[in-house]
């Protein structure tokens, strides 16, 4: 029963600590949501973000790289700017950028495993939007897209109260409470089921991945199973890279591990989100076309590696290095600073209420 206890109570703990990881980053995203929907005109994000060019494209992946880290925040804001009029190119651009293309990611992944690896996320970011702005008309018509459109609309009418004439930042306030409202369990659920999943031995894994077939073979398995771990592992942007770290330790290639990294905008709650966002349809289709670009995405990025001889041959991390501990840091300061502007924001939505 102790032992029982104990891992219950180590379970939590990850789960906190992954929290902690991106706490800041969930709220800034929400708050930036909030802005962006309250602040915006519809006209502008028409003009700026509609269509499917390689200017907007362009402009939607500039605005994602500056954004939000985290998946579920990066989410919120890309349905925002959909709802204003962006196309469903621009906004899946904005959220491969937000979660692939900033810095703070690259930084937890080059202290965790290398440098290869921050550098190998930013070149396949890039890959990624490329390939999903190809292959989109593939899986989602212009006439679905629109029906998506109308869904995100009628699902934010339906959680945001009338602003009755207040002032800008209750109109942010009420957004910002709107968002967490409708994700907050998803959230919750995700996080604790990564900490328990990072409790689960290297041995777990291994048999999970093919290690004695040729390289191709292996390397074709790996990054089939790398976004399958991902989707049932329910972890956000910056919180997957410890489980990544785990998985190279534990044996998956380097293709895998990318894949895996990629994978974070179609776990199951998020695919929940982009149902209550879009609607069934809509959701399956881009999580269909998202699964199709993360595989060729890590391919190519791994042939590029192979080729240019970056991929890591020297020591792999253990477990000791995958999960580290609350410090008196920058981080300590940034997630003070988060629950500051969450508080502050839902007390403001609250009072408006009354």
């Amino acid at each position: 029963m102790a032992d029982v206890l104990s891992t219950i109570g180590e379970g939590f703990k990850q789960a906190l600590l992954m929290t902690y990881e991106v706490w800041w980053a969930l709220v800034l995203g929400f708050a930036i949501s909030g802005i962006v929907q309250a602040w915006v005109p519809r006209e502008r994000i028409e003009g700026a973000l509609s269509g499917g060019g390689f200017l907007p494209v362009a402009k939607a992946t500039g605005l994602g790289a500056a954004s939000s880290s985290c998946s579920y925040a990066a989410i919120a804001i890309a349905k925002s700017l959909f709802q204003k009029g962006a196309s469903a190119v621009t906004a899946l651009s904005f959220q491969f950028a937000s979660t692939n293309l900033v810095w703070e990611l690259g930084l937890v992944m080059w202290v965790l495993i290398g440098w290869q690896f921050a550098l190998a996320e930013f070149v396949g970011g890039v890959i990624l939007i490329a390939l999903m702005a190809v292959l989109l008309r593939f899986f989602v018509s212009p006439r679905l897209e629109e029906q998506a459109r109308r869904h995100a609309q009628e699902a934010q009418e339906g959680h945001v109260h009338d602003h009755g004439g207040g002032d800008a930042w209750t109109a942010v306030a009420q957004n910002f409470r709107a968002d967490w409202t409708m994700l907050w369990k998803e959230i919750t659920v995700g996080f604790l089921l990564a900490g328990f999943i990072g409790l689960l031995g290297d041995n777990f894994f291994n048999f999970l991945f093919v290690t004695d077939a040729p390289a191709a073979v292996r390397t074709i398995e790996n990054v089939l199973v790398g976004p399958l771990i991902a989707i049932l592992s329910f972890v956000c942007s910056i919180g997957n890279v410890p489980l990544a770290a785990v998985l190279w330790s534990g044996g998956i290639s380097f293709a895998g591990v990318i894949a895996f990294i990629f994978a974070d905008l179609i776990v199951l709650t998020i695919v929940a989100a982009y149902r209550k966002y879009y609607g069934t349809v809509f959701a399956l289709r881009i999580t269909a076309l998202m699964f199709v670009t993360i595989v060729i995405a890590a391919l190519i990025v791994d042939g590029l590696f192979g080729l240019a001889g970056l991929i890591p041959t020297g020591p792999r991390p253990s477990r000791a290095d995958v999960f580290g501990s609350v410090e008196v840091d920058y981080k300590l300061f940034l997630n003070l600073l988060g629950l500051a502007v969450f508080a502050a924001l839902m007390w403001r939505s609250r009072r408006s209420r009354v």
